[in-house]
């Protein structure tokens, strides 16, 4: 173990998520009085049959349906989960938590103020087995159901928690027709799938391609970031022991694909207005892939197709940000990654989150950058990235 998570992590382990306890005292050492501090990745489950009551009567028999099992909040149809397996053991570690699920915006606020967590960006749970429901027409019926929903939650928070949307990315009509919505319920951001899977004739969207400009273009337009997010990276290989963490380690490592497709296949180029988050995969994977990115450039340029409009770091520096839980060796890279594309997240209420320990990896994160890189790393970056108003330490605008 690495003498900076020597302090963090007990030899036991932390226990599921569900057994722990929020211990802040209200303040974390080294940050100024009045620092609000905003996870930029947390989860929330969905605990009520929203598409199956809000779908009209002809069409219930094809809506997904929600229901209780075993501890956790499954999604499917006819019975059958589509959240089993490993996903449905996971989910089972925390769902019982009383803030994890939507039937309860009192108790996730209270038990996030415990952590010393006083707002959070909230990435939908089990919905995310819904990404490629084949029926298209109702998946965009279900991603604006469930945006109803989560802006609901949203209004009556009183500014403590904003949900991130899902959008049509295989439609540039739909994509604008839900961005639209999406902002009028006044969510600030969006998930989009890094595998966006199919076309009606089997092929499968590359993101780089111009045929996907005009979603590019719609998505520029409407001004909101664009949000990236681990878990649709399953390993390549069975595995017979400690499936769930062996596909966590695949999960993390997921980014690289998009991220060379922004930068080498010309997104960035052609969409320059375009803002753009990784979350939970942490930060210490910028700096490898920066590196790696300016050595092919500089080993294939002669065989590029479309050439670049900026050097390797200006994409990430101007356009994008990462978040992290725990990430010592990261922050220690700090220089090189930048500290304002850094955002700090608990995660809560995942197994891998810092829920029952956020005041140490807060404090962590203070002893390595200071206290004025340590304000916008665990409050005012993500804030920036959402387009809400920035408030200073003190409560005045910045």
């Amino acid at each position: 173990m690495s003498p900076a998570t020597a302090t963090l992590y007990p030899p036991e382990g932390f226990g599921a998520p569900k057994d722990r306890h929020g211990h802040s005292t209200g303040t974390v050492v080294g940050l100024p009085e009045g620092t609000e501090i905003f996870s930029a990745d947390n989860h929330i489950s969905v605990a009520d049959d929203i598409f199956y009551e809000r779908f009209p009567e002809e069409l219930k028999g094809a809506a997904p349906r929600i229901w209780y099992e075993d501890g956790a909040y499954m999604v499917g149809m006819k019975g059958k989960a589509w959240t089993g397996g490993d996903f449905g053991r996971v989910l089972m570690q925390y769902d019982d938590l009383a803030g994890a699920a939507s039937n309860n915006i009192e108790a996730r606020i209270r038990e996030l103020k415990e952590d010393g967590i006083d707002k959070e960006l909230a990435f939908p749970n089990a919905v995310l087995a819904l990404f490629h429901y084949p029926d298209k027409a109702l998946r965009e019926r279900v991603f604006r159901i469930y945006n109803e929903h989560i802006a609901d939650l949203q209004e009556r928070s009183n500014g403590h928690f904003y949900g991130v949307g899902l959008i049509n990315w295989w439609d540039p009509k739909g994509t604008r027709s839900t961005l639209e919505e999406l902002k009028s319920l006044g969510l600030k951001t969006f998930l989009l799938p890094l595998n966006p899977g199919k076309d009606d004739d089997g092929n499968i969207y590359d993101y780089g391609s111009t045929d996907m400009d005009a979603v590019w273009d719609e998505i520029e337009a409407a001004g909101l970031p664009v949000s990236h997010h681990i878990g649709e990276t399953p390993p390549k290989t069975p595995c017979q022991n400690n499936s769930v963490v062996v596909g966590m380690m695949v999960n993390v490592d997921s980014f690289r694909e998009q991220f060379a497709k922004y930068v080498f296949s010309g997104i960035l180029d052609r969409h320059p207005a375009l803002k753009i988050g990784w979350f939970e995969g942490g930060i210490a994977w910028v700096p490898t892939a920066l590196q790696d990115a300016e050595h092919m450039l500089a080993s294939y340029r002669h065989m590029f197709n479309h050439e670049l409009a900026h050097d390797v770091n200006h994409y990430w520096a101007q356009h994008m940000s990462a978040s992290f839980m725990v990430d010592p060796l990261g922050l220690q890279l700090i220089d090189r990654i930048g500290v304002d594309n850094v955002m700090w997240s608990s995660d809560y209420p995942h197994n891998e989150s810092t829920f029952g320990y956020s005041e140490k990896s807060l404090a962590s994160v203070v002893e390595t950058v200071g206290a004025e890189a340590a304000v916008k790393i665990v409050s005012t970056n993500v804030q920036k990235f959402l387009g809400l108003r920035t408030q200073g330490a003190t409560g005045a605008e910045a």
